[in-house]
């Protein structure tokens, strides 16, 4: 989506046009139902689906796990798959998630080392999924996060035993920062590619932690961290950016902070870097600044290395599926060798997958058994959101006629009901939204086209477009292959004259 400020969600559209007829919804704010374009005939025979959860994974724009394939040490945690592995096997999997240092990237002015994100990006590209990005300027490991030429540039700098720090609001440096992001938004500020990018050039791994404050003081550090967000703004304009939680301190709990509001207010989502670092009660220290965040913007959660987690006591199960229910998380890192982490948590994963982001269900639905072809007939079905999330991107029912040989007849989209309003609950306490939705069936075509032809046809149904195209999997075994779901027969009767 376009860069801009973020509004609060946009209450239930109440009637308007759809693909062949009109709809009723319930609007979860009034809970007053809207009257429903009336058939010209009487239904006498309903047809009737209640599908069942089935309980699995579901990989869905805008949510998943991620996969640390570098965690700013190229070596973790990629390092050890084969060209091939995409790790497949890993349940709810939809994005590699790229962490290194700006030097490792532009190792010289203007001369970009881009293959070195592109090489992995393209092997879960191919598979359909996505990619996420943090290009960080200072590290623990190297001395040089930021390129030495920068400096030699005259930008400022701190010099360390272990690393250089630079001075993150020194104008050499955000000019040189500025002409890399700007080359990096040109390939990657790419919605069908990039899932999301961190602003990582502040900071100690991109975390916002600095030694500068000592020697600046704190107003220096907000005023910095503002152009680094606008630099940000300034060049990535479709793809979701996402600022560290320990911008504002790592262990600072409050629910706002001018740094985050102002993140917030440019349409830059939250990130917690810091979950399951230190032992309880200590687990995490900002969820109640992700009430801010969520209801418009995506949260992303990342763990602590997994092993470090559980060598320092700070691993637990049960909080690990309890930070993604207090932040109301879209995603959560794989931040360890994935083959250990599956292996000895696969029980909470799967509970976590069942959670996280958004799961749309469609939970009952009714229709005539017959329909007279060109002639109102209504559709009632029941949706719920059972994750923590609403479904940011939004989407509109569609339900789909398709003949013996899976050619699809008829693609009939509800445009009043958006599926982003759907609310989210604890557990178990999703609300059920009713829709009933009023079509003919190509009351235009009936003379002309073979499509239309009076017979018995498959029923499916689908989230998506306005146009009819499925975005999203729904958690049901009988699909299309296209991301419809079977819900039962329908016949198209002679038109009554």
């Amino acid at each position: 989506m376009e860069r801009r400020k973020f509004l609060k969600q946009a209450s239930m559209t109440t009637a308007a046009l759809a693909v062949g007829g009109r709809s009723a919804a319930t609007n979860p704010a009034t809970t007053q139902p809207i009257a429903p374009l009336k058939p010209v005939y009487r239904e006498k025979e309903t047809g009737h689906a209640a599908p069942q959860d089935h309980g699995k994974a579901l990989v869905n724009p805008g949510m998943g796990w991620t996969m640390h394939f570098y965690s700013n040490v190229p070596q973790n945690y990629g390092s050890k798959l084969e060209p091939s592995d995409t790790l497949d096997y890993f349940p709810g999997l939809s994005t590699v998630y790229l962490r290194l240092p700006w030097s490792f990237i532009e190792p010289e002015e203007g001369r970009f080392n881009w293959e070195m994100l592109d090489t992995p990006a393209q092997r879960w590209i191919e598979k359909g999924k996505k990619t996420a990005f943090r290009i960080t300027s200072t590290e623990s490991w190297t001395r040089f996060g930021t390129p030495e030429w920068v400096f030699r540039a005259g930008a400022k700098y701190e010099e360390g035993d272990d690393y250089w720090e630079p001075d993150y609001g020194d104008p050499i440096f955000l000019e040189k920062m500025e002409n890399f992001v700007s080359a990096m938004a040109k390939r990657y500020d790419d919605e069908s590619g990039t899932a999301f990018v961190d602003l990582g050039h502040f900071g100690l791994w991109g975390e916002g932690h600095t030694r500068m404050v000592a020697k600046y003081g704190n107003s220096w550090a907000l005023e910095a961290k503002k152009k680094h967000i606008d630099i940000y703004c300034r060049h990535f304009k479709k793809t979701l950016l996402c600022l560290s939680d320990d911008y504002t301190g790592s262990n600072q709990p409050n629910e706002h902070f001018a740094i985050t509001d102002y993140a917030f207010l440019r349409g830059v989502s939250l990130r917690d870097d810091s979950i399951l670092v230190d032992p309880p009660p200590n687990s995490w220290y900002h969820s109640k600044m992700a009430q801010f965040f969520w209801p418009s913007l995506p949260v992303i959660l990342e763990h602590e290395h997994y092993g470090s987690s559980v060598k320092r006591g700070a691993w637990d199960r049960e909080l690990l599926l309890q930070s993604v229910e207090d932040y109301h998380a879209s995603y959560m890192s794989i931040h360890w060798w994935p083959e250990i982490l599956l292996e000895e948590n696969r029980e909470v994963i799967d509970r976590i997958n069942r959670r996280m982001g958004y799961r749309l269900q469609m939970k009952d639905m009714q229709w005539p058994d017959s329909v007279p072809t060109g002639e109102p007939f209504t559709i009632r079905s029941q949706w719920c959101n059972a994750g923590v999330a609403p479904c940011y991107g939004g989407g509109y029912p569609c339900f789909t006629l398709k003949d013996d040989k899976g050619g699809i007849v008829a693609v009939l989209t509800d445009t009043s009901f958006d599926v982003k309003t759907l609310p989210v609950a604890p557990p178990g306490e999703a609300s059920a939204s009713s829709l009933t939705s009023s079509f003919s069936v190509a009351p235009a075509f009936g003379r002309f086209s073979r499509a239309c032809q009076p017979g018995t046809y498959d029923l499916f149904f689908s989230v998506g477009k306005l146009n009819g195209t499925p975005l999203y999997e729904l958690p049901y075994a009988e699909s299309d292959g296209h991301k419809r779901y079977h819900a039962g027969r329908i016949t198209l009767t002679e038109r009554n004259v």
